[in-house]
């Protein structure tokens, strides 16, 4: 009797759950929950644990969502019913596991076909977002500090100002023949398109430029959005970086680390005559200041807006406006874009670098930061006390198609919410950190604030500044894009974390 019992109420539970229609949210958190058990059991039946095992269920608030029982009971029964959604991760789990990287991107592969199966993406929910903390320590914004008291509708707007790029789905294959979608895979590409953004804002546009919802925006903004554009045309679009990237020695597809996408975007910079910039990217922790000049002191005749023929009146050729003479148009300085490829410990970010990398969100040539994990990279573009605040490219939207008189829809560009927030403590250690000078006033008064971070107590100076190439350095070509294939298989093993073993994403 209490067997039949027992079973009346599972039964009764099982149909109070099909008997109301679920939210997005429900079927999402259910999907993540059920695929994980599900990979938790096979792992159990081959004899293989979890590297950090969670017996308990999760708790609110936690990083997975709380799910009934009932519905880790029904695992079985979605398996029979659906065996198509769990082949990839059978297929894999009953191959020889030689990381923990296989069975990761099995859960991902087998969430990705619950969320097929289901008709969703993450463009179709809507979540609750945390407002910033009521708090009197600063927020600071690549290079601006705010008072969240008195000043929190400046502090949205200028995170609202900043290009939001994302997963996008339905966009040209790559390739004619490749993806039509970068999600699950372009989370770090797309990271670098916000952090190189950021820099073309600040080269066209300034820092204090801002964007207003419906307000018409100059044909600079678009210019710079267009560069952008899933389209194979585009300077910086995700076509343009997959394909470059398979000379960095990454098939379409792939996930990038934080070297390799900065080492793509500088090559596809020398494509983009109409910003014009020298991209340096600072290598083995340590930036020359004799490199830089060299580089950004070579005399040029700046194309101007050649690629981008535009009707504005003030427009800009390398900092000097249309109609100065020819020779005050011989720059004395390119722009310069400078990426940092960093390592900041082993699994985790070493205590001793976190007040050096708040100091850099406080200089006014910041651009912020990009750094992650598989599928889970991140642009950091602030913090607040012990907080990073980031822009996360982890939804999917459709792709975005200029109209015929070449408008840019351009709202799902921007994001409109407030922000996300971590702990700086769960910060991946591989990261790239990004700095723009505009003019050699800018690099000079950055270099001092390099050097004054070095006296500040209690701090680890993340890299090194010095002016002339110590003598144990090889002695690359400054105009080479790249340096060897040796040197960067080498570099690519120390600074992305994509080459190591990984622990089972909790998702």
């Amino acid at each position: 009797m209490e067997v039949l019992r027992r079973s009346s109420v599972f039964a009764a539970e099982v149909m109070e759950v099909f008997d109301r229609s679920p939210t997005d949210k429900e079927l999402v958190s259910q999907a993540k929950v059920l695929c994980r058990d599900y990979i938790h059991s096979r792992l159990l039946r081959a004899g293989i644990g979890w590297s950090k095992p969670e017996h308990s269920a999760p708790t609110p608030g936690g990083r997975l969502a709380e799910v009934s029982s009932v519905l880790l009971r029904l695992g079985d029964e979605l398996e029979y019913i659906r065996p198509n959604v769990y082949r990839n991760i059978a297929r894999q789990l009953n191959i020889s596991l030689h990381s923990e990287t296989v069975v990761t991107d099995a859960f991902l592969a087998v969430a990705a076909q619950i969320f097929t199966a289901a008709t969703l993406t993450y463009d179709t929910l809507t979540f609750e977002y945390e407002d910033f903390p009521e708090t009197k320590e600063p927020v600071w914004i690549l290079g601006r500090p705010y008072s969240v008291l008195t000043e929190k509708e400046e502090i949205l707007l200028d995170v609202t100002s900043r290009l939001w790029f994302t997963y996008r789905k339905n966009f040209p294959a790559i390739g004619g023949t490749g993806p039509t979608s970068d999600t699950g895979w372009g989370c770090m590409l797309r990271c670098g398109q916000m952090i190189f953004a950021q820099a073309l804002v600040c080269r066209h546009l300034g820092r204090d430029w801002r964007w207003v919802k419906g307000k018409r925006q100059t044909d600079n903004y678009f210019n710079i959005l267009n560069a952008f554009i899933d389209k194979k045309d585009s300077y910086y679009s995700i076509h343009q970086i997959a394909q470059m990237g398979v000379g960095e020695g990454k098939s379409i597809g792939q996930w990038y680390g934080p070297n390799t996408v900065a080492q793509v975007l500088k090559k596809l910079a020398t494509f983009d005559t109409w910003s014009s910039l020298a991209v340096h990217i600072a290598m083995d922790n340590t930036v020359v200041m004799e490199e830089i000049r060299r580089l950004c002191k070579s005399n040029f005749l700046c194309a101007g807006a050649a690629a981008f023929p535009a009707a504005e009146s003030d427009l800009l050729y390398n900092g000097y406006p249309d109609g100065a003479e020819v020779t005050d148009r011989l720059s004395l300085w390119k722009p310069l874009v400078l990426l940092i490829p960093l390592r900041l410990g082993l699994t985790d970010i070493n205590e001793a670098y976190i007040e050096t990398l708040k100091q850099c969100f406080m200089m006014p040539q910041s651009l912020g930061v990009i750094g992650g994990k598989p599928n889970s990279a991140h642009y950091f573009i602030g913090y607040v006390g012990e907080e990073l605040i980031y822009l996360d490219p982890h939804t999917t939207q459709p792709a975005v198609e200029p109209s015929d008189n070449s408008c840019i829809p351009d709202e799902s560009f921007h994001c409109q919410h407030p922000p996300c927030r971590m702990s700086i403590a769960e910060l991946d250690p591989s990261i790239a950190v990004g700095f723009f000078c505009n003019t050699e006033e800018d690099f000079n008064d950055w270099c001092q604030q390099i050097k004054k971070l070095s006296l500040l107590r209690g701090a680890l100076p993340m890299f090194e500044l010095v002016e002339h190439q110590p003598s144990h350095f090889s002695s690359p070509d400054v105009l080479n894009l790249t340096p060897d294939s040796s040197d960067a298989d080498r570099l690519e093993r120390f600074f992305d974390s994509e080459d190591e073993d990984f622990e089972i994403l909790s998702l």
